[in-house]
């Protein structure tokens, strides 16, 4: 009897283990086989929402937070990474490098007088989230340019504030599903393209149109809202680097990079801005709110470290108009400021007045002995950028621009593919130049023919050449409606002042950090051997992965370049980032923009796509 009740015991025992058992299985054909590479949206359950670390606000206060089972090792060529975490929907909008939260987290002591708070604060690898960002509830595939410069999906940044704070100023305004901008400003209610005009007619351009016939190309707006002022002035062939920081106007570069405009998050705090000097022909400030004569002029100065001889600077604010006691009082110390400068009024009038930068040294050398702001050492670089501080000093021109009184740049578009003057300071040649240019031209039309079957004329507006060198993939994009953000490295040549010379823009970037971008706001990603370079400094190849997929656009495009292993790593993080190939080519031996390893290792071209995917909270019909 005892052995029979034991028996049966056993078999229901056994039975418990088997259904255990069949039950765990079924858990994991749910968990990692719910995606299918044919849908266009991947439908995820709460049970894999997590917060990658501690440091975005979740619970697992232990320092690494990377999983080990998700990995793939590069070295077991059989084993793939089957899936990333996704972050909560509450960091829909995160970039790690710009995140208050993690500011207040580490007690960082920061001088918010001085906008530090603002500036960049990376959280060290132990902190870095390993998990992906999900698009907000509702999101839809980006409206095409040239549409997109006047309305966006309300549901892809669903912040209204600013169409009610600024409702008297027409920046936004609220329609059904979407969000209209018609144009306005805080010092151009009745449109930016009429403002813009009348800015030009101030300076006597020929026909009111500001590129004054391809000589003013480059633009540095400060403070720039939504940034409509540089959208209307890419009718007139100017590209303009709208700036304005994470303040408490959220979210007004996350609504120019989704309208197409160029935009980058950045601050005249205590770090110089990121661009070389002499990148901009004009600066523009329309009520940006900057106490432009603190710490001896420091901010003006730095403005005056970006701007080309003969550069203008655009001010419209009361300071240049108001007739109160305050604003009297301002305007006469920044007058006097400017002047010492060696600034000039170059034209005044209404609301508006326009600075112009001298076109040599000699103002410079003539001022009185002791002079305040001094000339900057002569062993300063003034395109040294990254991490470094602002000085309150006058930047002298070089040799060559003070001897031609300017800086001997040809009209745009001739810009373009003409040889830089300070292609001499890197000992390129002109020869060395023309046939990157020609290279690039090259590669460009090969990469649009592997991607001919997903992309048309409109498909892709926002580009980022990740590794730019001297701007040819961007020169080589002219004749298609996109613009390119050139980013350069830190660590190697600053050719930076080389792409802003041909009329294009750029910032400084190492890629062993996050951009100071939202998420989902590029639509192309071009990986020129950056992948290659990251390695040699012993950083994350995942970590790069996880940052791209959050600055990519869902059904965005990623152009990898790289050597055969280090793409055949990649492809392993396909599935769990729910990328999909496009097309896979070899390079041909020998190629000139690619060097071959010590064993003769190819390098390859690999071209991918970002599905669009959404959390279960916010699946809902997207276009």
């Amino acid at each position: 009897m005892m052995r029979g009740r034991s028996d049966g015991g056993l078999k229901k025992r056994l039975i418990a283990s088997v259904c255990v058992v069949a039950l765990f299985v079924c858990f994991l054909f749910m968990y990692y086989g719910s995606s299918s590479q044919g849908a266009s949206a991947l439908e995820y359950g709460r049970s894999l929402r997590k917060l990658g670390s501690s440091y975005l606000g979740g619970d697992d206060d232990n320092g690494d937070t990377k999983q080990d089972d998700s990995v793939t090792n590069a070295e077991d060529s059989l084993v793939v990474a089957k899936s990333f975490p996704v972050c909560d929907d509450r960091h829909s909008e995160i970039i790690p490098c710009l995140d208050r939260n993690f500011i207040y987290q580490m007690r960082l002591k920061l001088d918010l007088s001085l906008m530090e708070h603002y500036e960049r604060h990376c959280p060290p690898p132990e902190r870095r989230f390993n998990c992906l960002i999900p698009p907000p509830n509702g999101y839809k595939v980006p409206i095409k340019w040239p549409k997109s410069r006047d309305e966006v999906w309300k549901a892809n940044i669903p912040h209204t504030h600013l169409a009610k704070e600024k409702s008297d100023q027409n920046w936004m305004v609220e329609k059904g599903e979407k969000i209209s901008f018609p144009g306005g400003g805080t010092h151009f209610h009745y449109g930016a393209d009429k403002y813009i005009a009348s800015i030009a007619n101030m300076l006597n351009f020929s026909n009111d149109v500001l590129n004054d016939e391809g000589r003013l190309r480059t633009v540095l707006d400060v403070g720039c809202g939504v940034a409509s002022f540089g959208a209307y002035l890419l009718a007139s062939d100017i590209l303009t680097m709208s700036l304005a920081p994470n303040d408490v106007h959220q979210n007004q570069i996350q609504f120019a990079l989704e309208r197409g405009i160029p935009a980058y998050l950045g601050v005249l705090g205590t770090k110089r801005l990121p661009y070389p000097s002499r990148s901009f022909e004009l600066a523009h400030c329309s009520r940006c709110r900057i106490d432009w004569l603190q710490r001896d002029g420091l901010l003006l100065l730095e403005l005056d470290r970006v701007l080309r001889p003969g550069g203008y600077f655009a001010y419209s604010s009361p300071e240049a108009y108001a007739q109160d006691e305050e604003n009297l009082k301002i305007w006469k110390e920044m007058s006097a400021l400017v002047e010492r400068m060696c600034w000039r009024i170059a034209v005044k009038r209404n609301q508006t007045v326009v600075w112009q930068k001298p076109l040599s040294n000699d103002c410079y050398l003539e001022r009185e002995p002791g002079t305040q702001p001094p000339l900057c050492r002569s062993d300063a670089d003034p395109d040294a950028v990254a991490g470094v501080a602002m000085e309150a000093c006058i930047t002298p021109y070089s040799n060559h621009d003070h001897k031609t009184k300017g800086s001997g740049l040809a009209p745009w578009p001739a810009r373009l593919t003409s040889s830089p003057p300070r292609l001499a300071d890197f000992g390129y040649s002109t020869d060395m130049f023309e046939k990157d240019t020609e290279l690039w031209k090259q590669q460009v039309d090969s990469y649009w023919n592997l991607m001919s079957s997903k992309v048309k004329s409109n498909t892709v507006r926002n580009i980022m050449d990740m590794k730019a060198h001297m701007g040819s993939f961007a020169a080589a994009l002219k004749d298609k409606d996109v613009w390119v953000m050139n980013v350069v490295s830190p660590d190697g040549p600053n050719t930076l002042k080389l792409i802003y010379d041909r009329g294009l823009i750029g910032t400084n970037h190492n890629w062993c950090e996050a951009f100071s971008t939202y998420p989902r706001t590029y639509d192309l990603l071009h990986a020129w051997s950056v992948f290659s370079d990251i390695k040699s400094k012993g950083c994350s190849a995942e970590d790069l992965l996880i940052e791209m997929d959050r600055i990519l656009r869902p059904t965005g495009f990623v152009i990898i370049r790289d050597k055969q292993s280090v793409v055949e790593s990649i492809k392993k993080y396909l599935q769990a980032l729910h990328w999909e190939t496009v097309a896979s080519e070899k390079v041909n031996t020998g190629s000139e923009l690619d060097q071959d390893s010590e064993d003769g290792e190819n390098n390859v071209v690999f071209i991918v796509q970002k599905k669009l995917w959404l959390t279960s909270e916010s699946l809902r019909d997207t276009e």
